[in-house]
């Protein structure tokens, strides 16, 4: 009658590592049920065999699928949310930012600025003071500030000895709570209490509200001085051209399609960045041996000058392989995007053997395959940098 539900809530304060306990004991593919007349069976996945088959055999038939739009509809038309040749278009706008001449200028201008104004003093100010500090917040609000002046060209300054409160910052965090349940719960459950507005979708309405709070006035000040700069044109540009275009279908205007693509960058720049940080610094933090030979390397080939910062561009940034594979290990480890959700267009077998029914939910869990001994070994749950390092 309820399927597996009690074992759901029980662990949905590690979500992760039991999902990733299921997995191993049961070859890699595991049916999740849910209660039987809501319809919320999953099919679980850390297979690099399904995975390939998924994402690259036969990635046409495996989108995020409807559903999932309408869970995440608070992204919109943004890259997270799409599909076909939706995704396509946001995808191909991205990779021209991402090569466009002043975007890794702009990258390194705007990181060191904010380590050098911010973070450092910030970190200085607490440590000073003896005062206890969440370091993960530190970080969000570090990626928060960089991934805003890098994109909007504008400076919320979230990250500063006052900590000041800033809507739009807390929404991120607020946000996963209710998107997260609302893959647990039921449709018409989570549907109801959005029309309500109570609970977790009171918070995502709130959280709703303050990214267009954030985002709308920032395009209405660029258009009126007309002063849209290379994302904000790339974006443009992509909507005008393709606008006329039978085969994609936008939700709204072309405002609405800035807001919800500028809102994913957004959401890729703070969230990916600050998890990474954050693990990396904990398990650093945890293996000594790990932070030595890192300070070791940056004093070897970075050769600082009266042990003071300076800095160093991406291209300085290449010697620092050590450092390199302790980004690798910690993304290993503690990937910020734990899960990626599937529903196939059409019947379908994984190499597993799995059957997999039009419109069922799938589930892909990097998170699993980080701590899987079958791809990585007895020491899978050991964090070590030197895996990811050829001697030469």
């Amino acid at each position: 009658m309820i399927g597996m539900l009690p074992t759901i809530v029980g662990n949905m304060h590690r979500a992760h590592d039991k999902v990733t306990e299921v997995l191993n004991e049961c070859g890699a593919t595991f049916l999740l049920r849910g209660p039987w007349f809501f319809d919320t069976d999953i099919l679980f996945t850390s297979d690099p065999a399904n995975i390939q088959h998924i994402f690259s055999k036969r990635f046409s038939n495996y989108p995020k699928g409807t559903e999932f739009r309408n869970k995440f509809e608070i992204l919109g038309d943004g890259i997270f949310s799409s599909d076909f040749e939706m995704w396509e278009l946001q995808r191909r706008t991205i990779l021209s930012l991402i090569s466009h001449a002043n975007f890794h200028t702009s990258l390194e201008r705007n990181v060191w600025e904010k380590i050098e104004t911010c973070l450092i003093p910030v970190l200085d100010y607490f440590s000073g003071q003896g005062i206890v500090v969440d370091l993960q917040e530190i970080f969000q609000r570090f990626a928060f500030d960089n991934i805003c002046q890098l994109v909007l060209e504008y400076d919320p300054g979230s990250l500063s000895t006052a900590l000041p409160y800033i809507p739009c910052e807390k929404a991120f965090s607020i946000a996963l709570q209710p998107l997260m349940y609302r893959h647990v719960l039921p449709e018409r459950i989570w549907k109801l209490q959005k029309w309500l507005n109570i609970g977790n979708e009171k918070k995502l309405s709130e959280s709703w509200k303050a990214f267009d709070d954030f985002i709308y006035p920032i395009i209405s000040s660029k258009e009126k001085n007309n002063s849209l700069n290379y994302v904000f044109a790339a974006f443009e540009n992509a909507y005008e051209n393709t606008n006329n275009n039978n085969n994609v279908n936008f939700s709204g205007d072309l405002r609405k399609f800035l807001r919800d693509s500028l809102l994913g960058l957004l959401f890729a720049g703070r969230d990916t960045t600050s998890t990474c940080l954050t693990w990396l610094f904990y398990l650093i933090a945890t293996n000594p041996f790990a932070e030595s030979k890192i300070l070791e390397e940056i004093e070897r080939e970075l050769i600082p000058v009266k042990n003071e910062w300076r800095f160093f561009n991406i291209e300085e940034s290449k010697k620092l392989v050590y450092l390199h594979a302790c980004l690798c290990e910690s993304l290993r480890l503690f990937p910020p995007l734990a899960l990626e959700y599937k529903s196939p267009i059409e019947s379908d077998i994984l190499p597993s053997g799995h059957f997999v029914s039009r419109n069922s939910k799938v589930v892909i869990s990097f998170y699993t395959v980080g701590r899987s001994e079958s791809v990585w070994g007895k020491d899978c749950l050991e964090f070590k940098p030197e895996r990811w390092i050829l001697l030469e």
